[in-house]
């Protein structure tokens, strides 16, 4: 069948199919929906000769039946099933082959993640140098917030009234 370098990527791209999206999974089982996935990914579903129809038809042929999940072994059947559909013009060994070559060291891909992105209202309301008043205080010179201190009054206990210019001069003036 396959060489031995290829089963070992076979198999690696199974286990990280089998765990994408679930923080529990071992590795060990894949569930349906990443079985979906990997048939999608790695382009053995066209859409003309293998559906995601038959991608879920050979995937309850395969598992138990009662089971959720399938193993590494009852995957490796799953793609038997598939190759002479995908492949009908080839015979049933060379299109095990070339299915098996479509999956070999694929990964799962993250398409349609949406990024965040800055729409104009929010630009407009987090430019700290438009804020005014009481809020203008919350911010030091750079536009970074003060934190605390900049939503607090903070007490002075010096004994001076607020705004003297000549706070702190007293000592000076007793001592000589």
């Amino acid at each position: 069948m396959a060489g031995s370098a290829e089963v070992a990527s076979l198999e690696e791209s199974f286990r990280k199919f089998a765990i994408y999206g679930d923080t529990k999974a071992t590795g060990q089982e894949m569930n349906g929906k990443n079985w979906a996935k990997l048939c999608k990914d790695c382009k053995v579903t066209d859409g003309k000769s293998v559906t995601s129809t038959d991608v879920d038809i050979v995937f309850s042929k395969v598992k138990g039946k009662t089971a959720r999940v399938i193993s590494y072994e009852e995957f490796k059947k799953a793609l038997e099933e598939l190759a002479p559909k995908r492949f009908k013009d080839k015979s049933k060994e060379e299109a095990y082959e070339a299915i098996c070559q479509l999956v070999a060291g694929k990964e799962p891909v993250n398409v349609g993640v949406t990024k965040a992105k800055n729409v104009g209202a929010v630009e407009r309301l987090t430019d700290t140098s438009k804020y005014t008043g009481s809020h203008k205080e919350r911010f030091d010179e750079s536009g970074k917030g003060k934190g605390k201190s900049g939503r607090e009054n903070i007490v002075d206990t010096s004994g001076y009234v607020s705004a003297y210019k000549n706070a702190g001069t007293y000592d000076a003036k007793v001592k000589k």
